[in-house]
């Protein structure tokens, strides 16, 4: 059976940096669009290592790509399949946040070989949407998605953020109910991250956030409201015949990212563009985050790792246990000549003990109990110098 290969294309462009941010993004006017894309098509032309495997899944990411001028996109479209070995059903991911889509781009991008849209809604509150500085109200991104239905896309996403300032559980609640009626065919759900470096993050990383009870509307919700957020997210998307197949990924049967399952089981990725990663021979690789340094056409690598079996084994363990399924003890041992027992055999006693682990059908997985601190657990699978 011929290898999978998965492409990522980052473009780093958006409106404006959202208040939450951390992501290699900013804002440019056309004619950088341009010369990024020229550099941009240059590196995916110039890439030798198509033989790899064929191409199962494309994902272009950012930054916000669907403010790309369509002939930008179809550019860069092209240039992929001029030179990767595209399967029949490659699955081609472009995210899209609501307000920077029109129905002409839309139509292009389905043209081009797009098949599927992850949109950034976050909220469908508009004071919440404002609060983390999104360019879109709840009005928009219904007219975005309206349009992409129209369009034709069968396949779509929707990005949701909880525990935001001033968010309410009931908040939250009507934001899943007002989503759910839309019938997406997958959902994430992810809880706010104060990351360093975010405007939030000088506003809320003050140990003991002070409480101004005539300020509501700037404060983050208690863990108590996180936890009923979290516990409202599964119930009420299990209901509604979504199935939790990733920690914060959610999925009609059969509609579950690809891409996103490759990177949690392994699969080789060559990543392109700005700051774009690449895992490919037991090595990763990672781009110059400069723009000046990437338009140079020079070569854009400027980190580069080769994996030891260790490290390998600790991506393996942590990376697969996001996923509901966990990791296969037989798929370890074939992998690695060793029993996954011989080498996490503390690490699994201990979390299994305790009910936060458990060993079903040959594989390894986290418990509900589990996911909430998964954290912790996942960090128990470093193997020390």
């Amino acid at each position: 059976m011929e290898k999978e290969l998965e492409l990522y294309i980052h473009i780093p462009f958006c409106v404006r940096k959202c208040n939450y941010c951390d992501f290699l993004s900013f804002a440019a006017d056309e004619t950088v669009q341009r010369q990024y894309t020229d550099a941009l098509c240059r590196e995916i032309s110039d890439w030798e290592g198509y033989g790899d495997g064929r191409v199962s899944t494309v994902f272009i990411g950012g930054g916000t790509p669907s403010i790309l001028p369509v002939r930008e996109m179809e550019r860069i479209l092209d240039t992929v399949y001029r030179h990767a070995r595209m399967e029949n059903e490659t699955e081609i991911t472009m995210e899209c946040n609501p307000g920077t889509a029109d129905r002409e781009k839309l139509l292009a991008w389905k043209n081009s070989g797009i098949n599927r849209i992850s949109f950034g809604l976050q909220s469908t509150d508009n004071r919440e949407l404002k609060r983390l500085g999104r360019i879109h109200t709840w009005e928009d991104f219904q007219e975005s998605w309206h349009l992409a239905r129209k369009a034709g896309f069968e396949n779509m996403n929707v990005d949701l953020m909880s525990a935001l300032p001033g968010q309410s559980t009931q908040s939250w609640q009507k934001t899943l109910d007002r989503v759910l009626e839309l019938e997406p065919e997958h959902i994430s759900a992810y809880s706010l991250i104060i990351e360093e470096g975010t405007p939030f993050y000088g506003q809320f990383a003050e140990a003991d956030q002070k409480r101004a009870a005539d300020e509501p509307q700037n404060l983050l919700p208690s863990e108590e409201e996180e936890r009923q957020m979290y516990e409202d997210t599964l119930t009420m998307l299990a209901a509604h015949g979504y199935h939790r197949y990733e920690i914060s990924n959610y999925a009609r049967p059969g509609r579950e990212c690809r891409h996103n399952c490759g990177y949690w089981t392994g699969v080789p990725y060559k990543g392109f563009g700005l700051g774009a990663a690449s895992f490919l021979h037991h090595e990763r690789y990672k781009n110059t985050e400069s723009m000046q340094e990437y338009l140079t056409g020079e070569d854009p690598v400027r980190e580069w790792q080769k994996l030891n079996k260790a490290e390998e084994m600790e991506e393996m363990m942590i990376l697969g246990l996001r996923m509901m399924q966990g990791v296969s003890t037989r798929e370890f041992q074939k992998k690695y000549n060793v029993s996954m027992k011989e080498i996490y055999g503390d690490v699994i006693s201990k979390y299994g003990e305790m009910g936060l682990l458990k060993e079903e059908k040959g594989r390894i997985s986290l418990t509900e109990a589990g996911i909430s601190v998964s954290n912790v657990i996942l960090s128990d699978f470093l193997l020390a110098e």
